[in-house]
């Protein structure tokens, strides 16, 4: 059935939600958009996701999980899991020091599957209220890339060399009911000069309660691309939000 690997996809990575709202020592929010079209041209698209946030008065931890599924004429043209974790150790309420570890596996980028380790120093640099922030970090670390193919230049499978991360993230509560997002991150390597830029760009606004509709634009551009791939992907969704 064509809804069915989708459907399970999308479980998957949001089941760990009802575990997290019974705990009540997290919050966080789970997102699932969800297009079928039939007709002359038959597709499905489903996009997961689960941000789960702890804070106490020194530390603040975090984690993104999400995955990305989209099939057409029963062929599948998008195949996506990503992960990533953070904890942050508050020196004060705006500064920290943080460690972030995370790991990609896009079926389509021309690597198995891409992974970074970085730590480094972070600023709040500006707050308004509980929901208008801007964060800033920068710091260093270790990125390790499983490549489908061997490279021809240097006959390896694998990418290895230390990086540079520098990363934002501005909020901003339009009203009482909408927030607007950008997310921007870079992460510099040292050695062969790879360079990957993620941004995503969002909108969501409250439908009722802890539902609110969220609409997104995300961009990937890879310096180095893999033979084959593109150096930039880019996606839209709209997408329902559950905050808890």
């Amino acid at each position: 059935m064509l809804i069915r690997k989708p459907l399970v996809v999308a479980c998957m990575a949001l089941a760990p939600m009802v575990h997290a709202q019974e705990s009540g020592n997290w919050k966080g929010e789970a997102e699932l958009g969800v297009l079928v079209t039939s007709g002359n041209s038959e597709e499905t698209k489903v996009n997961g996701r689960l941000g789960l946030i702890h804070e106490t008065d020194t530390w603040r931890n975090s984690g993104d999980f999400s995955s990305k599924y989209t099939e057409a004429e029963d062929q599948t043209t998008a195949e996506e899991y990503k992960a990533a974790l953070e904890a942050d150790y508050k020196f004060d309420d705006q500064q920290y020091w943080f460690v972030r570890g995370s790991w990609e596996d896009d079926r389509f980028s021309g690597y198995d599957f891409e992974s970074t380790l970085t730590t480094g120093y972070g600023n709040r640099v500006w707050q308004s209220g509980d929901r208008s922030f801007l964060d800033l970090s920068a710091g260093a670390g270790y990125r390790y890339n499983k490549l489908k193919q061997v490279d021809v230049d240097t006959g390896r499978d694998v990418e290895e060399e230390a990086i540079a991360r520098l990363a934002g993230q501005f909020d901003y509560g339009l009203s009482e009911t909408s927030l607007f997002r950008q997310k921007l991150s870079t992460e510099i390597g040292l050695d062969d000069n790879n360079t990957i830029t993620q941004s995503e760009t969002s909108l969501q606004s409250t439908i009722v309660n802890s539902l609110s509709m969220k609409v997104a634009f995300r961009v990937k551009h890879v310096s180095d691309a893999p033979e084959g791939s593109d150096k930039t992907d880019t996606e839209t969704s709209l997408s329902l939000l559950y905050g808890f």
